[in-house]
């Protein structure tokens, strides 16, 4: 069956379809030795596909993994300089690329996939995919700079930030940690934004891509995700609370329920009683 080059190159491990589309523009990929163009389709049983003249492989059994980017480290899958990169966490073989950059000195969850399809829909903007992020800053903000980052704020190069959901979750010495929920991720956003606040920002820790939640893990920590948590991607389902690694709700049922019904029986046991009880007659 015949598909769009961009997709089969992003199945095939290449990146996202948007980065396919990059190396179609650049005349790197080839359809039975003839250099392709964006919007062609191609038919891989058929076909032979290439890029860079090398011939395009089978496709790789889908891989989910969450990991915890430390600081200093590259999120990249190689690094011209020799630093060390996301990559160079997961000691398992096959194709893996990051979903959902971080900076060098930010730190928190990244999605490592081969899943060229999954890569569009978390990182196109159409798609609306949240990233929460908390945020350590210098300072106490004050309910004006909240205000103003969660309206959206105009960058040195004249860019607006779209609204995103910013409130203070907790102080901490002469600072404060916020909490930032938002639908884009421009390089270095939140530290320009902090920075234009008067807010310095100290550190980022990135807790949900998506439906996906960092849970309790630690710097350099990295699992496969669960079937539930990679349909809820795929499927875009509503946000859950935070919970734990293993992708199952955090808590029990409310007390208050058990509470209730307890009440209910403990209601009706007391009238069954007094209905049995012998009437005595009045003197």
């Amino acid at each position: 069956m015949q598909e769009r080059l961009q997709k089969l190159l992003a199945q095939a491990g290449y990146g996202s379809r948007r980065a396919c589309e990059e190396f179609i523009i650049a005349g790197r990929v080839r359809v039975n030795g003839q250099i392709a163009i964006l919007g062609q389709k191609a038919d891989p049983s058929t076909d032979k596909i290439s890029l860079d003249n090398r011939p395009l492989p089978a496709r790789e059994k889908l891989t989910y993994i969450a990991l915890y980017k430390p600081r200093n480290i590259i999120s990249s899958v190689d690094d011209e300089v020799g630093r060390k990169t996301v990559r160079d966490l997961i000691p398992e073989t096959g194709t893996l690329y990051p979903v959902g950059r971080l900076d060098w000195d930010s730190e928190g969850l990244i999605l490592m996939t081969n899943d060229g399809g999954l890569t569009n829909r978390l990182t196109h903007p159409r798609y609306g995919h949240e990233k929460e992020y908390k945020v350590l800053v210098a300072r106490r903000p004050d309910p004006q700079q909240i205000e103003t980052w969660r309206r959206g704020v105009v960058m040195e190069d004249g860019y607006k930030t779209a609204p995103a959901k910013v409130y203070v979750e907790s102080g901490a010495g002469k600072g404060a940690w916020i909490r930032v929920t938002m639908g884009e991720g421009r390089n270095r956003q939140i530290r320009e934004i902090g920075a234009l606040l008067g807010l310095p920002v100290i550190r980022i820790v990135r807790i949900r891509i998506g439906t996906l939640w960092l849970g309790a893990m630690k710097p350099g920590d990295w699992r496969h995700l669960t079937e539930q948590e990679i349909q809820e991607l795929q499927g875009g389902k509503a946000v859950r609370s935070e919970r734990p690694n293993k992708g199952k709700p955090l808590g029990r049922k409310p007390r208050l329920v058990r509470v209730e019904r307890a009440s209910v029986n403990d209601r009706k046991e007391k009238s069954r009683r007094e209905s049995s009880r012998p009437t005595r007659s009045k003197k």
